[in-house]
Parts: C-alpha cells; structure tokens; sequence
C-alpha cells in the first residue's frame, strides 16, 4: 500500500502531466532535466509559473504574440530579451486569468513581490537549462533584477493569547451554535493538532501527513517527513503527550476507510484529515480569540519565537524548524535578536556606581 507522501507525489506528477499539455512540447526535456535535484512540487511549481509566462508572451510578446505556446519550440526563446522578463514583472502586478469557457468570468490577479520572485525563479531555471544544453543562444534571465522583498513583521501569538488560543479549542466557547453542535465530536482531534503545531513547530504538511506508528511515546518523539523528503525525529513535552494520548483513546472508535487505518489525524469522514481542513480548524479558533490573522503557519512562527526567547539559540532553532539556511532562520528573527543586542547594552558597566 502506498504512503500518504507517495500518494501525494503521485498526485502531483499527474498534475504536471496535465499542465505539461498547455505548455511548449520542448519544456518536457527541462522538467526530465531538473527531476534528479527538484521536488515533485517544485516542478509543479515551475509549471504553473511557466504556464503564466507563455500565455503573457502568446498575449503580448511583440514577435510570439498569437501564437500559441504548444506551437513554439525551443529556438522561440531566443526571441526573449531582458526586457521581455521585466515587461513580465510588471504584467504580474496586475492581470486578468482567463477563462476561456466564459470569457466574462476572468479572474483579477495581483503578485506581491515574492509572487514575482518564484515566477522569476521558474524562468531562470527554464533557461539555464536550455542555455547549458547549447539550445538557446543567451539568457537573459540572469541580468533581470530580482524584486526587492519586503521583510513583514512575523505575526504570532504571545503568550497569553496561546493560552487563549488552546483553551477555546478545549472548550468550544467562542464558537457559534452551529459550531458547537460538531465541537464535542472533535475537539479533542483539534485539540492534539493544535497542541503539537505549537509544541513542536511542525509544517501542516508534515503533521497532516503522520501515521500513528510514527509516534514513539517512550522517547516522546514524533517522526516526520520534511519537505526535502527527509525523515527526521521531533521531540515533545509533557502538554503535547496528554493531548495526543487522549485523542487516541478516541481515535481507537474510528471508523476509517482502509487506505487511512495507520493516519493519525482523521477527518469527519475517516479519511486522512487534509491541510486545507487543519488551516481551517486553525482560523475557526483563533477568530474568537484575536484580531490577528492566524494559520498553522502563524503557530509555527509562535514555537519558533518561543524557543529563541528561552534558548537564544538561532541554530537549535533552523534545525527544528527544518530550515536548510540558517540566514532563513536569522531575517524572520532578526527582531527578537535586535532586541537581545539591545538589553547585552545594559549589562555593560563602564564605571563601577
């Protein structure tokens, strides 16, 4: 029987296949190309990026403008310049998705500045690719600006708000009647989800995707598979073992379909519980409980910050938090150490009193 993760691969694979159809047939060697050392995702990715970036030229390029992009061929990128790409950068500011079935029903799209870089990102690899086979006689992705990104303040819960946040789960009190009437029959499911997205600062992917035999309660340590692919222990305390263990006294009653017996977390319905069913459990919560907009996203950020106030330990914190960089760790930090260098300031006695 396959995983959840080489079922969730399969899927993707399947999804590029499909993309891979409204895109130049030559684009197929790039996705073989890049399959050894990219995701399944972030071949996805690329796709859709790339599936923008050809229909903008089909719509405006001033030589490949009507034609459609299955119809060009490799030699057709040597009709891009620079400034095609930064033409594309402004176009992604502002656009209208067609829809080619009901003309009337096109959707109004924006890109902030890390939507322009991953779009940017997709065309230098597409070109890279090609200009390192010999097949296009330039690039000129690599001398277009990067759009500047705009640190934003990390939005998390402080301490009483986390509180707040665990005890409307518990108990349903902030929750509308038509809520509560499903609250009883998961609360504790929501409880255990939420309580192990704070105490360990695990993706949503990664806890969506945990089996019950990935727990190992005598060690109090939970195995998940990073986005990379790689499997890794994270270690939790006393509050996250309650939860978990009073959850799977329920769970033992569960009816789930056969595909699901070993998923830990179960939806309504006995299937494996999705991300988008946890970032919505997540958002139901938290709106009784603060203005700001929280997502397992935002929990993650708050174990973070936690364990950087209690520790002041920014490489403990990239290697649980699963990033490849430390420098990822260190800009969404970089508040809380500013802070830190600030109060180093007062220990510093340059005259005894």
């Amino acid at each position: 029987m396959s995983t959840y993760h080489e079922n969730l691969k399969n899927i993707e694979t399947i999804r590029l296949r499909e993309i891979q159809k409204e895109l130049p047939s030559f684009l197929a060697e790039f996705f073989r190309g890049i399959a050894q050392t990219t995701s399944t995702k972030t071949r996805l990715g690329y796709a859709y990026d790339l599936r923008i970036f050809f229909r903008y030229l089909f719509e405006e390029h001033r030589t490949l403008g009507g034609i459609e992009p299955t119809r060009l061929t490799v030699e057709s990128l040597n009709e891009i310049t620079s400034d095609d790409i930064d033409c594309f950068m402004e176009y992604l500011s502002y656009y209208i998705r067609p829809d080619y079935e009901n003309p009337e029903n096109g959707a109004e799209l924006h890109n902030d500045e890390k939507g322009k870089s991953r779009k940017l990102a997709a065309i230098r690899s597409m070109f890279k690719f090609f200009y390192k086979k010999k097949k296009v006689a330039a690039n000129p992705a690599t001398i277009v600006e990067t759009p500047k990104i705009h640190d934003k303040q990390i939005v998390r819960l402080d301490v009483n708000e986390m509180a707040d946040f665990l005890d409307a789960v518990e108990s349903g009190g902030k929750l509308s009647d038509h809520q509560k009437v499903y609250h009883e029959r998961t609360k504790k499911r929501d409880l255990a989800i939420t309580t192990l997205l704070l105490g360990t600062g695990m993706r949503v992917s990664e806890c969506v995707g945990i089996n019950i035999k990935d727990i190992d309660f005598k060690n109090y340590a939970i195995k998940i598979i990073r986005k990379g692919g790689n499997e890794v222990f994270l270690y939790f305390g006393d509050e996250v073992q309650t939860a978990l263990q009073e959850y799977l006294e329920e769970r033992k009653n569960a009816i789930t379909k056969e595909e699901n017996e070993d998923a830990l977390f179960l939806s309504s319905q006995g299937k494996r519980i999705t991300v988008r069913a946890v970032q919505n459990l997540v958002k139901k919560y938290a709106l009784g409980v603060t203005m700001k907009k929280i997502s397992p996203h935002k929990l993650r950020s708050t174990f973070g910050t936690n364990l950087y106030q209690e520790t002041g330990d920014i490489y403990l914190v990239a290697d649980t938090l699963g990033h490849a960089d430390v420098n990822t760790t260190k800009k969404h930090y970089a508040e809380i150490e500013d802070q830190r260098r600030r109060k180093a300031a007062s220990f510093i006695k340059l005259r005894k009193d």
